[in-house]
């Protein structure tokens, strides 16, 4: 053969590597695309997830504020029961798709209606002046409607349990780490009269 068709078909220099340079280019272009697509994907259903959970904590604190208005309150299993059914479980646990709103998220409280003469403000019982039993309760709604240990309405919100004096609220926890939302859940306020508060016509006044 002679030199100069040798020198035709001799590869050029570099040949051999420029296949797994560009094999390489092409696996980064890749992982930055695919990066890029799962961020996409997870913020769309992480925006869908925002939508669900601020709707789904109003009917919450709904359900809770309803449940607790016909239970007994001096009754722990009882209203406990409340706060699950409330998040829709009958256990303890997480809202689904809910994280991190559990059962002890959902705070009750009970409200006397305070009167000044000229208004009147729903004012929160403190634990050392609630009635002791519901038919207690009726007792004191009898004597004084407006008295500071007569529950007139229960109120219902999500709250942060780490803070007992005061209902802070819940920062959203999204599904993935690849998505950061800085959002802090909705209380979701719930209030509504107190019904029977679980007291049953024939019950003893307790102490």
């Amino acid at each position: 053969m002679s030199r100069s068709l040798m020198s035709a078909t001799r590869r050029p220099s570099g040949w051999a590597r420029r296949p797994a340079t560009q094999a390489g280019a092409t696996a980064v272009e890749f992982s930055i695309v695919v990066l890029l697509f799962l961020t996409f994907v997870f913020g769309v259903i992480e925006l869908a997830r925002v939508v669900y959970v601020f709707n789904t904590l109003q009917e919450v604190t709904r359900r809770a504020a309803n449940g607790a208005s016909k239970t007994k309150f001096s009754d722990t299993a009882a209203m406990n029961a409340v706060r699950y059914n409330a998040i829709f479980r009958t256990a303890a646990g997480f809202l689904a798709l809910g994280q991190p709103v559990t059962d002890q998220h959902v705070r009750i409280d009970y409200l006397s209606l305070a009167s000044d003469g000229t208004s009147m403000t729903m004012t929160p019982i403190p634990g050392g002046s609630m009635p002791s039993c519901p038919a207690r309760n009726k007792k004191n709604c009898m004597t004084d409607p407006n008295g500071a240990s007569c529950i007139r309405f229960v109120r219902a919100r999500i709250c942060d349990p780490a803070n007992a004096s005061a209902c802070t609220p819940v920062h959203y926890q999204t599904i993935t780490a690849l998505i950061k939302l800085p959002l802090d859940l909705p209380v979701s306020t719930a209030i509504v009269p107190a019904d029977t508060l679980g007291f049953v016509p024939g019950d003893s006044v307790c102490p």
